[in-house]
């Protein structure tokens, strides 16, 4: 009787618009990428302009430093999203990151907002010089991913091009302690072909970052979905060849 109980609530969880579109999916398929964007295309469900997100297992063990996956990447298309920039700089570096564009910039200032619950950004940059300030916040700002960082170009001198960067549609990725990765790559709006270009480039990058260390197939699985759809499978060999 309980298991009967959880089936039915577990079947009361998937709405009947969800359940339409997993008659549109072949679960059993692992599809190409052209083939995987041309299905989310079928999938648009939302009424909103639904965001197109890859996900992947890697055959990797984040717990040891040197099986770290970790990168940033400017997607050709961009992301379609409007990104808040913010940038902790001092004097002419932070009038230089406002004319780049940045949404904030400062010093000391922004570090007391952050530290009241102020974060009203999306990325956080920072000068090499002021890592020391932004160290007091780190405990709020880990959390979130928004902790500058050299990998992800969001700890350099060269602002203009890191503000005009998270604007024009760079992504972060990191693999999760599970070894899991997951990204946005623009919107179901994009024509396939950018979505394709987006997608390429990540996959370049992420192909770039497999540790020496790591040993087997580096992609174990990957899938792309729709923020309100089901996913598609993904052929893994086909992405491994992405360079």
């Amino acid at each position: 009787m309980w298991k009967q109980n959880a089936e039915n609530k577990m079947a009361k969880k998937v709405s009947k618009r969800f359940q339409e579109l997993l008659t549109k999916v072949e679960v059993e398929k692992d599809y190409s990428a052209v083939e995987a964007v041309a299905k989310l295309k079928e999938l648009k469900s939302a009424k909103f302009d639904e965001t197109v997100e890859i996900s992947m297992k890697l055959n990797v063990d984040p717990r040891h430093a040197d099986q770290m996956v970790r990168g940033s990447v400017v997607l050709p298309a961009g992301t379609g999203k409007t990104v808040r920039v913010a940038v902790v700089a001092k004097d002419a570096k932070a009038d230089e990151a406002k004319a780049a564009g940045a949404d904030i910039a400062g010093g000391s200032e922004i570090i007391d907002d952050i530290q009241a619950g102020k974060m009203d950004f999306d990325v956080l940059i920072a000068t090499p010089d002021m890592m020391g300030m932004i160290g007091k916040v780190g405990r709020v700002l880990g959390p979130k991913g928004l902790m500058p960082n050299p990998k992800t170009g969001t700890v350099t001198m060269d602002v203009a091009t890191a503000v005009k960067n998270a604007k024009g549609g760079q992504v972060n990725y990191r693999v999760d302690k599970h070894g899991n990765v997951h990204a946005g790559i623009g919107k179901v709006s994009f024509s396939e072909a950018d979505i394709k270009a987006n997608f390429d480039t990540l996959m370049t990058s992420i192909n770039k970052q497999k540790p020496a260390s790591a040993k087997g197939r580096y992609i174990k699985s990957a899938s792309l979905s729709l923020t309100m759809s089901p996913s598609v499978n993904l052929d893994v060999m086909e992405l491994l060849e992405i360079k």
